[in-house]
């Protein structure tokens, strides 16, 4: 079994654990700050919006590709001189063609652009296409994402509410799932990536992932929460932080396993194919996944004890647990192990269940328990033969 796996198995069990709902203040402090940076780069620079949203010209050319193809396409659109060109977003399309996107020009412009894309190609005039793109269509592109995205916060709501019976679960898992999408545009916005169809599905597609972690670290939460109220030994927080050891091991390598082919194609669509719908897409999708990872772990859970902490059951329970913790620590007798919140990391968990059951008495592996002894008598044969009481004096 390799470290990691060695690892999980001892948090699972209890051996080993870390305080993660007791650090709750650091991870909100760090999401703070995230989420302020993302929404100061989101209204100091905006998001770079692709053709598809604010409109433009789109051309294609039937060209051999190299590895110069790019920066040439982009220097003889330049060259050109059309008024509001900017700065020609120029992609390759397989190794047999080429796109050129710019802002929207005037008709003359559009004739001058047309012409030195088809006398980079080498190919006659007529064989360049070009496509005028409204800001209309990108406009119903952009209201039909935000309409997707509402939708599924509701449906997400409604659908863990009726899972766990909780809406404070709904509530968590909403607001780190705002918390992963805030962070992921701003970032859009700070690098300066174009924001296209792609990145719009890529965002959606974190949405999901997360909400997949989220709701697997609930579920454990759910099951060690199960008839908490009647015990005195451990809080709501307790429980949580037990359950977020329990699966830290599975978010980690579920979240690596994703992160290495998508990373792969982030890397091949910036370094090699250089801009275009497949670096739009993959970037969304590696910041949306590692972001989620880490909000499933430190945010969501947290926030579900915080929820459920202010709760007068909760607060009664709380109570109970600290006045027999504190009436055991007096008396000098061992506490019963638990993964408390607020005990440090390196504390050690508890390996029961968190419910306060009581347990059968462990006897040695392999041993039978021992029959009670009846009473013997001798035969004829010399044998010992179990004897029995006559009825009339049974249960005397």
């Amino acid at each position: 079994m390799s470290k990691l796996g060695q690892l999980g198995a001892k948090l699972h069990r209890g051996d080993v654990s870390y305080d993660f709902i007791g650090h709750r203040k650091l991870w909100f402090s760090v999401s703070a700050v995230l989420v302020i940076v993302s929404l100061a780069g989101l209204f100091a620079r905006g998001l770079a919006l692709g053709i598809e949203f604010k409109g433009g010209v789109e051309y294609q050319a039937k060209v051999k590709v190299t590895g110069d193809t790019v920066q040439n396409f982009t220097d003889a659109v330049k060259a050109t001189n059309a008024k509001d060109l900017g700065d020609p977003v120029v992609t390759t399309i397989g190794d047999s063609s080429v796109r050129v996107q710019t802002k929207p020009l005037g008709q003359d412009d559009i004739a001058k652009v047309r012409a030195a894309v088809a006398k980079e190609a080498g190919i006659p005039i007529d064989q360049v296409t070009s496509q005028q793109i409204g800001a209309s269509w990108g406009q119903q592109i952009a209201n039909k994402a935000i309409l997707a995205l509402i939708v599924f916060l509701v449906l997400v709501f409604a659908v863990i509410w009726l899972y766990f019976r909780e809406p404070k679960a709904s509530m968590a898992a909403i607001i780190a799932l705002i918390h992963d999408v805030t962070i992921t545009v701003g970032l859009y916005a700070i690098i300066g990536f174009d924001v296209t169809p792609a990145t719009v599905i890529g965002v959606l597609t974190i949405l999901g992932y997360s909400l997949y972690d989220t709701v697997v670290v609930f579920d454990k939460v759910r099951e060690n929460t199960r008839g908490i109220t009647g015990s005195n030994r451990y809080t709501y927080s307790d429980a949580t932080n037990l359950a977020v050891n329990q699966t830290v091991v599975r978010s980690i390598n579920t979240t690596i396993t994703a992160l290495l082919p998508v990373g792969s194609i982030l890397v091949v669509g910036t370094v090699v194919l250089g801009t275009g719908p497949l670096k739009d897409l993959s970037l969304a999708l590696f910041v949306g996944i590692a972001v989620g990872a880490y909000s499933s772990i430190f945010i969501a859970p947290a926030l579900l004890a915080v929820f459920k902490e202010r709760e007068p059951g909760m607060q009664a329970l709380r109570r109970r647990v600290m006045a027999k913790r504190a009436q055991t620590a007096a008396a000098g007798t061992p506490a019963p192990a638990v993964a408390t919140a607020g005990a440090g990391a390196g504390a050690v968990a508890a390996r029961t269940a968190v419910q306060d059951t009581p347990r059968k008495q462990d006897r040695p592996a392999g041993t039978a328990p021992t029959p009670a002894p009846r009473p013997m008598k001798a035969t004829a044969a010399g044998r010992p033969q179990p004897s029995r009481k006559p009825r009339s004096k049974r249960g005397k």
